[in-house]
């Protein structure tokens, strides 16, 4: 998330306080991200020295902040780049991941449990919000607010078929077990009786991980 020029975009609508701009910034988000008011100072501080915003100081002593001609032409620049994903970023569960497939004592695999079911509640939790409605009346606020969700919503199930895959590749690289499990009966069915040729051994649709 960039904030620097996240307040460039909000400063591009016309002059802002810095705690407007703060404001503004967490209800065009769905108060989802937070801001540090100091951070929100401390980024405008930077922008200043940068010539990217000037600051007209009130008779009350509130500082006002105005887009300069440098900081349209950032924004400009911002909107029509790509973002670019050539260097992958340190993401916490990957490392977690990592270093538990590694530790003599973590069990790996409450691990992935515990993070699919976090991230299924996350999940839901982004469902209703898109269902109970949106950030506001207008219709962009409305808009932004709606691809805010779906991006959140993407990146939720790419991160549950993540953790599945990662199941079924710690399932291909257990040991073996010591001994044959014992097998469980069903009822109206002979133990000792083959399969069919060309009869599929296991439930249709069952990956490698167990899940469906």
């Amino acid at each position: 998330m960039t904030v620097r020029h996240s307040l460039l975009a909000l400063l591009e609508q016309g002059p802002r306080y810095g705690y407007g701009l703060k404001s503004e910034f967490e209800a065009a988000t769905g108060q989802m991200w937070p801001l540090n008011v100091g951070q929100v100072y401390t980024t405008l501080a930077r922008l200043e020295r940068d010539r990217l915003v000037e600051v007209h100081v009130e008779a009350d002593g509130q500082k006002m902040y105005r887009l300069t001609d440098a900081g349209r032409a950032e924004l400009d620049a911002w909107f029509s780049s790509a973002v670019s994903r050539e260097a992958a970023q340190r993401q916490e569960l990957a490392l977690k991941l990592i270093f538990a497939v590694r530790s003599p004592s973590a069990d790996v695999h409450q691990v992935i449990q515990r993070q699919r079911a976090a991230t299924m509640r996350s999940l839901q939790e982004l469902t209703r919000l898109k269902v109970d409605g949106g950030a506001g009346d207008e219709l962009a606020a409305e808009l932004a607010w709606t691809l805010t969700l779906d991006g959140l919503l993407f990146q939720g199930e790419a991160e549950i078929r993540w953790l599945d895959l990662c199941e079924a590749r710690l399932a291909g690289v257990a040991p073996e077990p010591t001994t044959a499990p014992t097998a469980v009966p069903v009822p109206g069915v002979d133990p000792t009786a083959q399969p069919e040729p060309g009869s599929a051994t296991n439930p249709a649709g069952a990956s490698a991980g167990g899940r469906p």
